[in-house]
Formats: structure tokens, C-alpha cells, sequence
């Protein structure tokens, strides 16, 4: 696992407003320059339906210290959001790729200025195993009931993440029932 929060000298892909590749540059120019890029975020739910939260290390360059998704990052250049989902649950969470097997795709986001810019896709899995936190990327994890984790951040938004309060968001939207039309 690497021991350091991020390299900024790492390759992104730069893409444009369609999600399309059009260069690549290193991570610190990409954010310094606000330019969209691609990240993915994955909700790990335990074996009684609880969201693994982590509080994010004090060394990272965004939202250090503060409640985030299970697991997130930046997709690599020339990879693709599927294998760097796999890729980062490895970094972060010591998931073997075999046990990210049923790692199911939820949504798509665009970016803004709340996601730093990214596109961003979200995954769920529903994981048993043991969490081997990689210290340079997490300070601690903690699992939260989803109604719960409504609570806080209706209580104490400060706690979290500006881009996980937005894809919590629509991570709750996206589970509630669609009314179904008057017959």
C-alpha cells in the first residue's frame, strides 16, 4: 500500500464536459487549475446494513480530518472507473479484488465545485471481512446507520466532507421508492 496521502506529481486524466478524454496532467496541476478529471466513491455496507464511514487522514490535500465514504479516489490516467474502484478499495481498505467481486455501480455525477471538479461514479459493496485501513489515507472508521448518518449531517455538517454531504445526497435519493402513476 503506499504511505503517503497522495503524490502530487500522480497522472490524471483531464476530460471535458462529456467525460471524453482530452489530455493528462499531474494531480496538482488539476486541481490547482479546477480542471474535470474523474474520482470514484464507494459506500461499504457491513453485514447489518451499516455505512462504513472514514475520517479522512490529516495529511490529505482536500477535507482532511473529516467524515467521507467508505473509500475514494482519483481514477488514474488510461484507467477506467470500474478497475480503479477495485484498485482503491485495495489502497484503502485492504479489500482483495476477489472479495470486490460484487461491487455494484449506483450512479453517476457531474462535476461542480463541491466535487472538486470530478466526475464522479458510485459504487456500493456489502462486505463482511475485516477493513485494514491504510493510515496515510485514513485516520479511523466508524459504522453509521443511514438514518443516522441523515441525523448528523442535518446536526453537524461540519463533520463531513463537502463532496460526501452532496453524493450522500443523492445516494438517499436514489433509494427512495418512485411513485408509481394513478392507474
Amino acid at each position: 500500500m503506499p504511505n503517503t496521502a497522495q503524490n502530487p506529481d500522480e497522472l490524471f486524466d483531464v476530460v471535458d464536459e462529456n467525460d471524453c478524454v482530452v489530455g493528462q496532467a499531474a494531480r496538482a496541476e488539476v486541481h490547482r487549475l479546477g480542471l474535470f478529471h474523474r474520482a470514484v466513491h464507494i459506500f461499504v455496507f457491513d453485514v447489518v446494513g451499516n455505512v462504513i464511514l472514514q475520517k479522512r487522514a490529516l495529511a490529505k490535500d482536500t477535507a482532511p480530518g473529516l467524515l467521507s465514504t467508505s473509500c475514494a479516489g482519483h481514477v488514474d490516467s488510461g484507467e477506467n472507473y470500474d478497475s480503479s474502484a477495485i484498485r482503491e478499495l485495495e489502497e484503502e481498505l485492504g479489500i482483495s479484488a476477489e472479495a470486490a467481486k460484487n461491487l455494484h455501480f449506483l450512479f453517476a455525477m457531474s462535476p461542480c465545485r463541491e466535487l472538486g471538479w470530478e466526475f464522479i461514479r458510485v459504487y456500493r459493496l456489502n462486505y463482511a471481512g475485516t477493513l485494514k485501513p491504510n493510515p496515510a489515507e485514513i485516520d479511523s472508521l466508524a459504522a453509521f446507520s443511514p438514518e443516522n448518518i441523515d441525523r448528523e449531517i442535518r446536526e453537524r455538517p461540519e463533520i463531513f466532507a463537502e463532496s460526501f454531504r452532496l453524493v450522500w445526497k443523492k445516494f438517499r435519493e436514489s433509494e427512495k421508492p418512485k411513485n408509481s402513476p394513478l392507474p
